[in-house]
């Protein structure tokens, strides 16, 4: 008997709500409390004094667990501390200079950082990280001289704020922040935008092969479960990320709280995801883009810039209809953004505001699309332009991104320190499970 559907579309603020049921999990995890835990509201004087106390690489752990903890119901302006201020009005950008970028792979066309090279007359270098605590590592490291770091989720946006090792901005470099969708101009979790610029943004759906799959995750109830099958051992993967993964167990099991600091909910995720384990030996995998256009993976735990960059690799011939990409129609799936940041220790700070401005351009997002299949929240930007103008298959015209989904979806916030340490605790169980399954 298939579980009823909650009431109404899930809001991303509901905490331990129902969305579907499966099988086994709401019965290990009946009557768990999912009281969630709330930040200690500090004055605007307070926070400044607070990072100012973290103004230097060796940061206290316990000053770290006292940042605001962002969120709808608790937007926070990060304060501007006196040892670190915007950049001053009208200067010349640096000359001759090599703008060192630092972002995740195939997070950045290089058709538009071969056109900001060229516009301004400077070099462009690439760095990549695999996991944002290697990022904020780097960061925090004596000899870190990026100038821009792209790619910032909101999850860590507090961290590297708290840790002072990005700088606050000087708006009159950036007036393309007037492309972007209004709820950029003040985001709870930068108001004023302070810090900070969008940059991609997405869902957390499942991909699939659909010249491989005989299911559709929209006939069924909860299209979660299409990664619970043994008819697709050894061809399934999962987000090879803590936060991703235990919401994934989450989701399956009909729950909608993505930031619950509730044990028994993150253990019982935990306990999905393992049975998942035992049953169809999934991967870990942070390469849809390539895993499935080559049919190593049919069925794959995604974020839908990747199922829409895959058609650039599907073998030649192939046409572009054997992907699929899934999110629920109602709204009950994860929606995020990132953003890019300016580090302190920017040596070309100029150029890295103008790099901000040059990514909310509407000609250069186009191009960012077309190359890496992440959207921009630019109000041109539409679904259907997309499609027009050839970045974008009508066949999955499922991976777009519509600006109400910021206010019905899902989001994974920033978490509460010990409730992070859960998480992560969780996903290492997962892990070592994972691995027992492989090698047996």
């Amino acid at each position: 008997m298939k579980a009823p559907r909650a009431a109404g579309p899930a809001t991303g603020l509901a905490t331990g709500q129902a969305i579907l049921s499966r099988r086994g999990f709401l019965a290990t995890t009946a009557g768990a409390a999912a009281a969630a835990g709330a930040a200690t509201a500090l004055t605007a004087g307070g926070l400044a004094s607070l990072i100012s106390a973290c103004d230097s690489a060796a940061v206290n752990a316990d000053l770290l667990t006292q940042l605001p903890v962002p969120g709808p119901f608790n937007p926070v302006t990060w304060p501007i501390s006196a040892r670190n201020r915007p950049i001053a009005d009208g200067m010349r950008a640096e000359q001759d200079a090599t703008l060192a970028v630092f972002t995740w792979p195939g997070r950045i066309a290089a058709q538009c950082l071969d056109k900001f090279a060229r516009k301004h007359g400077c070099l462009v270098k690439l760095t990549t990280f695999g996991s944002m605590s290697d990022a904020i590592a780097t960061l925090a490291s004596k000899n870190s001289r990026f100038d821009v770091l792209l790619g910032v989720p909101i999850a860590t946006l507090g961290t590297v704020i708290g840790r002072n090792l990005v700088q606050p901005l000087n708006h009159s470099y950036i007036p393309n922040i007037s492309q972007a969708w209004p709820q950029f101009t003040n985001p709870f979790y930068d108001q004023n935008w302070q810090y900070t610029v969008p940059y991609t943004i997405y869902t957390t759906g499942i991909g699939w092969r659909k010249d491989l799959v005989d299911a559709d995750p929209y006939a069924m109830v909860n299209g979660w479960e299409l990664l619970w099958n043994a008819k697709y051992t050894g061809r399934v993967a999962i987000l090879d990320d803590y936060r991703e993964a235990i919401s994934l167990g989450l989701l399956a099991g009909g729950l909608a709280d993505l930031n619950t600091p509730d044990p028994l909910l993150i253990d019982g995720a935990a306990s999905s995801l393992t049975e998942l384990a035992s049953l169809a030996r999934p991967k870990l995998d942070n390469t849809a883009f390539r895993q499935l256009a080559t049919g190593r993976t049919w069925v794959q735990h995604a974020w839908s810039g990747q199922i829409a960059a895959a058609i650039k690799n599907l073998p030649p011939g192939t046409p572009p209809d054997v992907l699929g990409y899934w999110f629920p129609p109602d709204g009950s799936g994860p929606v995020a953004n990132d953003m890019i940041t300016i580090p302190r220790s920017a040596q070309n700070p100029v150029l890295a505001h103008l790099f901000m401005n040059f990514m909310l351009d509407v000609p250069n997002a186009m191009t960012n699309a077309g190359g890496i299949g992440y959207m921009q929240p630019l109000r041109w930007m539409t679904p259907r332009r997309l499609v027009t103008h050839g970045i974008l298959p009508a066949d999955l015209i499922s991976t777009a991104v519509l600006e109400d989904y910021f206010y019905r979806c899902l989001k994974e916030l920033q978490l509460p320190v010990a409730t992070d340490a859960l998480w992560q605790q969780a996903f290492q169980s997962v892990v070592a499970h994972m691995q027992l399954a492989e090698s047996s």
